[in-house]
């Protein structure tokens, strides 16, 4: 058989519940974008990230914190209670710590991009699902028309044996014979019928479906399945080089590791923050007097500078460790390559596997369904034996299973490569 900022997620539609729908490939797939539980997963990530990177951007920012102290004391020589207060706001920024905050910010930016890439990228593994398990339900509904008609014609047969047989010009195995073969095309229909319900019910749960939805799809006026037209496959493993997201993805993982490198580095380099707090307080109680809130007001300014001299090579650690990190995201950037560009030159070949298949199919169906259709007739005026009748319409069979299998193969085949050069999938 043939083989997914705020933004607003989705589960399942409660809408949906209890109603009859029936739709196409493309309201399949719009569906399963926004249903998909990876696709969703990724996006709660992505949003992740952009509040890391909202929290990088505000370290730039300076902190302002308060502060309040109230104590209440009681003397042991009865002289009675005392009291005092003291209260202040402090505040610091970095003036400078080695390009760390502008690198992290950088870096996070990045991230943000590339959680937007790795969505694309799980809707893209989820378009391909959808569209095999479309095109699997396409191959079986026309299994299913192929097959109820063998099934009424196979019944027609039989009748007609019937009669003869019941005035005595055909023997009973031969009718017996014409019966088990109605038998067995029966059998057929009733298992592509199984298929077509279980490959339904993938489906509809690759699109997040609730299991009351009476579900179904809509099967297109024309399905073409020609592969004249097909794109070399060079320009195709170019053009998927540039615009796939993995691909993209990869690029930022490099340079999202080549920034750990530089704020590694920062670690040799001074920094300086600035700082700055205000306060008062005050004294009260028996024989101690009041002091004044404003009397004991006091400002304070200043800078701290600290400089590295000796890590214990931590430091110096951090930054080898993030020039590995850095040649490893590169080797997975190749490899990512590597396996794009063998992917599609798979592609490749099974288009041109599938179309010389369907073309060898479609020659091989012809000519069986013309030698079906002269043992019928010849069947039917009583000039042909059972047993040769039988043999035609299993070659018959045969051959009208390997075509439609076939055809729906190169389309598939077809749909898969164009998708890999950026074409959207569509019947």
């Amino acid at each position: 058989m043939l083989f997914f900022v705020s933004i607003k997620l989705y589960a399942q539609d409660s809408t949906l519940v209890g109603t009859t729908i029936k739709w196409d490939l493309n309201k399949c797939i719009e569906y399963a974008k926004k249903n998909n539980i990876q696709v969703n997963s990724l996006r709660l990530s992505m949003q992740t990230s952009q509040q890391e990177y909202e929290l990088a951007k505000a370290a730039r920012l300076p902190n302002l914190s308060g502060s309040a102290t109230q104590n209440f004391a009681h003397s042991g020589n009865g002289s009675g209670f005392s009291a005092s207060g003291n209260y202040g706001l402090n505040s610091s920024v970095t003036l400078y710590n080695g390009g760390y905050i502008n690198n992290t910010i950088l870096q996070k930016n990045l991230a943000v991009q590339s959680a937007n890439l790795s969505i694309l990228q799980q809707e893209n593994d989820i378009t391909l699902q959808i569209t095999q398990a479309y095109l699997a339900i396409l191959l079986d509904k026309e299994n299913i028309i192929y097959d109820t008609d063998l099934v009424n014609t196979a019944q027609a047969q039989v009748k007609l044996e019937q009669q003869r047989y019941t005035v005595g010009t055909v023997a009973r195995k031969d009718l017996i014979q014409l019966q088990a073969q109605q038998a067995t095309d029966q059998y057929t229909l009733v298992n592509v019928q199984n298929v077509y319900r279980g490959d339904l019910l993938t489906l509809k749960q690759l699109l997040v479906l609730p299991s009351d939805v009476n579900f179904d799809i809509v099967k297109p006026d024309t399905i073409i399945s020609s592969g004249e037209n097909v794109s070399p496959l060079r320009n195709t493993q170019d053009i998927a080089n540039k615009t796939r997201p993995e691909i993209k993805n990869g690029m930022l993982d490099v340079q999202i590791a080549q920034y750990d490198v530089a704020k590694a580095n920062a670690g040799y380099k001074p920094s300086l923050l600035a700082g700055g707090s205000i306060g008062t307080g005050y004294t009260t109680g028996p024989g101690g007097g009041f002091g004044q809130l404003g009397n004991n007001f006091n400002q304070q300014v200043g800078l701290t500078l600290a400089v590295p001299i000796f890590t214990k090579r931590v430091v110096k650690t951090q930054v080898e460790e993030a020039k590995i990190a850095v040649e490893q995201s590169k080797l997975n950037l190749q490899n990512t390559k590597i396996v794009l560009s063998e992917n599609v030159e798979r592609a490749f070949i099974n288009v041109q596997n599938a179309q010389s298949q369907y073309d060898a199919a479609a020659e091989q169906y012809k000519y069986n369904q013309e030698g079906y259709r002269i043992a019928s007739e010849q069947l039917r005026v009583g000039v042909a034996s059972i047993v040769d009748f039988l043999l035609q319409k299993n070659l018959f069979v045969q051959a009208q299973q390997a075509f439609v299998q076939a055809k729906y193969n190169v389309i598939l085949s077809l749909k898969i490569y164009d998708f890999y050069r950026g074409v959207p999938i569509t019947l």
